[in-house]
C-alpha cells in the first residue's frame, strides 16, 4: 500500500493491524525546517556508523550521533554507542517533538544520509534499551525520502514520503510485528538528516 498521495492526519493510524503508526507532515515550515537542517550539519560532531555482523566489522557511509541523559548508552548491530549530553539546541526541537506525540523522550539519534544512494536497510527497533512498545518519534530534515513497512509474517508492505520537516511516529506493536527501511535511490542527490527520539527502559 503506497501512501505518496495522501493528506497527513495525525489521527489516522497507518499500519492495517499489528502497530501503530502516526504522519503528522510537517510540523517545521520551509524556512525553519532549513535553518535547522542547517545547525545540524554544522553543530552536530557526526561519525561514520560502525556494526559487528557475524564476526566482521563494517564502516558505513552513513554517518550517526547519540543524545541523551548522562551516561546513557546504546547498544545496536554489535556496537555500544556512549551518548552525548543534550545540548540546549536538540532540546528545543525535542519540546517541539514531544508536543505533537503527547509523549516523552529520553534519547535521541541522529543519522546524517548524505545522499539517496546511503540508506537503511529493512530491521527492527528492538534493542533491550528501549521501551517496549514504547513511542519512537523520527524527525527528518533535508532530501524526500520513501520509508517501507513490512510485515514480518504477511510480508504485507505501507510506503510512505518522508518530508522536509516531517515527523512521523511508530509505537505499540509495530516493532515487534513490522520491519522498517529506508530504500536507497541513486536519483537523490540531496542529504537528508534524520532525528529518532527515543523512550529508554
Amino acid at each position: 500500500m503506497k501512501l505518496f498521495d495522501e493528506p497527513s492526519d495525525p489521527n489516522v493510524n497507518l499500519l492495517p493491524f499489528d502497530g501503530e503508526v502516526y504522519y503528522y507532515g510537517k510540523i517545521f515550515p520551509q524556512t525553519e525546517s532549513f535553518e535547522l537542517f542547517r545547525q545540524l550539519m554544522t553543530t552536530i560532531h557526526w561519525q561514520n556508523d560502525e556494526s559487528f555482523l557475524y564476526g566482521k566489522h563494517y564502516v558505513t557511509k552513513r554517518k550517526v550521533a547519540w543524545f541523551a541523559r548522562q551516561n546513557a548508552s546504546y547498544t545496536y548491530s554489535g556496537k555500544t554507542h556512549h551518548a552525548e549530553i543534550w545540548n540546549p539546541f536538540l532540546l528545543e526541537i525535542k519540546q517541539k517533538v514531544e508536543n505533537h506525540t503527547k509523549q516523552s523522550y529520553d534519547a535521541c539519534l541522529l543519522n546524517l544520509y548524505h545522499s539517496g544512494e546511503e540508506g537503511m536497510g529493512m530491521h527492527q527497533d528492538s534493542e533491550k534499551e528501549l521501551m517496549p512498545g514504547g513511542s519512537i518519534a523520527s524527525l527528518s530534515f533535508g532530501a524526500e525520502r520513501k520509508f517501507v513497512f513490512k510485515h514480518l509474517e504477511t510480508k504485507e508492505k505501507v510506503e510512505l514520503l518522508l518530508e522536509d520537516g516531517s515527523l512521523l511516529e511508530m509505537k505499540g506493536m509495530t516493532q515487534s510485528c513490522w520491519q522498517h527501511g529506508l530504500p536507497v535511490s541513486k536519483k537523490i542527490a540531496q542529504p537528508r538528516i534524520n532525528l529518532t527520539f527515543r523512550q529508554m527502559r
